[in-house]
């Protein structure tokens, strides 16, 4: 008979994964919504080269320009977010802040001038990255198949790292996916962890 103790640690990790991510979507509607109505938060979308919007890096994450910028974030998010979330909450909320600081840096370094940056987008690229080169990082089958099956999903959204819409930060695109790779060499799980099957939170 099947262990009863992993199955429910499964169904645990897949319900901190679901509840986190739909929080973090309901946060990024609430947000847009405050904002919206109030022009409240504008100020926190990132400016590049100016020392004062460095504290703008993880913010600007968080915003976005409009209802359709973040409705087409909304889905790749809540699915790229889950995957990688079911590896555990603790190693996802660092991945994730990985990505935030090397996405927003380079955005910071890169943008172009009087431009202003907002959006979840460079995070999805590097969950996006993260979930590509994770199980070969991993030495994972499991991971290298759900790798397999993001590529087949969202692997023509990498196209948005070139510089072919003046109207998208493709620097965002591009240092998120950079954060994402970093993420999965920065915090890949040990090798007793992935032979036992284990998954730490």
């Amino acid at each position: 008979m099947p262990d009863s103790s992993i199955d429910r640690n499964a169904v645990g990790r897949i319900k901190a994964a679901a509840a986190l991510m739909l929080g973090w979507l309901a946060l990024l509607w609430a947000l847009e919504a405050v904002d919206s109505t109030t022009g409240a938060l504008d100020t926190y979308g990132l400016s590049p080269r100016d020392l004062g919007e460095l504290r703008d890096v993880i913010p600007m994450a968080f915003l976005h320009h409009g209802f359709d910028h973040l409705m087409a974030n909304s889905v790749p998010l809540l699915v790229l977010g889950f995957l990688a979330a079911l590896s555990g909450i603790g190693r996802f909320l660092r991945v994730v802040l990985t990505i935030m600081v090397v996405g927003g840096l380079g955005v910071w370094l890169t943008a172009a001038d009087n431009s202003v940056t907002a959006g979840a987008s460079g995070v999805v690229f590097g969950l996006l990255g993260y979930l590509l080169v994770r199980g070969f990082v991993n030495r994972s089958m499991v991971d290298i198949v759900v790798g397999v099956l993001v590529l087949v999903m969202y692997g023509s959204a990498l196209w948005g790292v070139l510089p072919t819409n003046p109207t998208v930060s493709w620097q965002g695109h591009l240092f998120g996916l950079i954060g994402g790779v970093v993420a999965a060499f920065m915090f890949r799980r040990p090798k007793r962890e992935i032979a036992a099957g284990a998954v730490g939170y």
